[in-house]
């Protein structure tokens, strides 16, 4: 039988950060794998020391194989289960597999310094995404912590807060956690020159909205021109319903289906940050305009494809789709349809004449609910305001309830 692999938390304070247990592990072993800096932290031994390679993960299987029947250590950052290493090698090699030896995390010692409560403190991973990801999170009065890509990541994190209505938050950066060269410093976003510092940084925000900034919040409903459009939106009010009908639930999935300028996908993965969606269109400057929108409103992960139904047929299986577009297209809505599961959820979008008249065909068909709303914007008429109607929407509400 393998023995399994050996993960090891170790801190900024190195070899003499670990217990007994964890320096067992370290000399006993035949094969040290982990970063250059990790490896430098550990007395030379008889083990064999492999660098990770980059692309990282793509590679592990490889390398496994490779030292099949040795004694292997990984070296991690600090608690290899909180955004590290130990969770890709569970998932790859299932939890009897391996043995994880943490130490605290980056986030417990950030807090220990701080006197924030752990469990209030919201974290969010820049190692791996794009800054604009920290963008549904920001609230105000919120603090969080950051843990940073690199030694520019605080400089794209003030700059963010200054451009999205933040820029009196407070930043507090902290470098080498644990380690005898800690260090941290501390300045607001709007004022924030100073130069990069040490590659290993995280940081703790105490989030403030200048008065007056548009708020962009996790509910539906955002302002239409969050979103780049060429007149393609599915405007804030009926946005906001047609999220509340579609439910989405943290990790699932939606399948956005003539997306325009995505704002319905868009705001579902903003409910959650575990929410995933598939956006399709056939267009492509408004697929272009998608990405553009997603990145921008911090959801990057947003995946944007071709013209339904072509492009549907291998894309994950969705909890839930929306079609707002090519409600006529033939084709389109029976392979939505039959890309549901059993409980998964249908919201379609009509308005016009044609497109109503199959949503009223599908539902004696398959059930649900149907409803219809108009919107009405009150506007300036002279020294007066009037109310101005946006055409109506009906809407279809189905469950997905039996594969026959």
């Amino acid at each position: 039988m393998l023995a399994p692999v050996a993960v090891v938390g170790i801190g900024a304070d190195g070899w003499d950060g670990l217990s007994p247990n964890a320096r067992r592990a370290v000399i006993g072993a035949d094969v040290l794998m982990g970063s250059p800096r990790q490896l430098d932290l550990v007395p030379t031994g008889d083990a064999r020391r492999v660098p990770w390679p980059t692309p990282l993960v793509p590679a592990l299987p490889g390398l496994l194989a490779e030292h099949a029947g040795h004694r292997i250590c990984v070296l991690a950052s600090g608690d290899p289960m909180f955004h590290g290493i130990g969770v890709t090698l569970i998932r790859l090699l299932g939890p009897n597999r391996v043995r994880v030896l943490a130490q605290p995390s980056s986030a417990s010692l950030a807090c220990a310094r701080l006197g924030w409560a752990l469990h209030e403190t919201p974290v969010v991973s820049l190692v791996s995404d794009p800054v604009s990801t920290l963008l549904p999170e920001l609230s105000h009065d919120r603090r969080m912590l950051v843990l940073s890509r690199d030694e520019h990541t605080p400089a794209l994190v003030a700059e963010l807060l200054r451009e999205h209505g933040f820029g009196e938050t407070d930043i507090t950066v902290l470098e080498q956690l644990g380690g005898p060269a800690e260090v941290g410093f501390r300045g607001r976003a709007a004022g924030w020159t100073r130069a990069p510092g040490d590659r290993l940084n995280l940081l703790a925000l105490h989030c403030l909205r200048t008065p007056g900034a548009v708020r962009h919040t996790r509910i539906p409903g955002l302002p239409d021109d969050a979103f780049a459009s060429d007149g393609q939106l599915t405007k804030r009010e009926v946005r906001a319903l047609t999220l509340a009908a579609l439910a989405p639930e943290p990790g699932e999935l939606l399948w956005d289906v003539g997306g325009g300028s995505g704002s319905i996908a868009i705001e579902w993965m903003r409910t959650d940050r575990t929410c995933r969606a598939v956006g399709f269109e056939r267009d492509a400057d408004r697929r272009d305009r998608i990405a553009e929108n997603a990145l921008r409103l911090g959801v990057p992960a947003l995946e944007v494809r071709g013209a339904a139904p072509a492009s549907l047929a291998d894309a994950p299986t969705p909890d839930a789709v929306f079609l707002g577009g090519g409600v006529t297209a033939p084709g389109v809505f029976e392979a939505c349809w039959a890309a549901l599961d059993v409980g998964g959820r249908m919201v379609v979008n009509a308005v016009t004449a044609e497109s109503e008249a199959l949503l009223l065909r599908w539902r004696s068909e398959y059930g649900g609910e149907l409803r219809k709303f108009q919107i009405y914007r009150g506007s300036a008429l002279g020294g007066f305001t009037a109310w101005r109607p946006h055409l109506p929407v009906a809407q279809w509400i189905a469950t997905k309830e039996t594969n026959a």
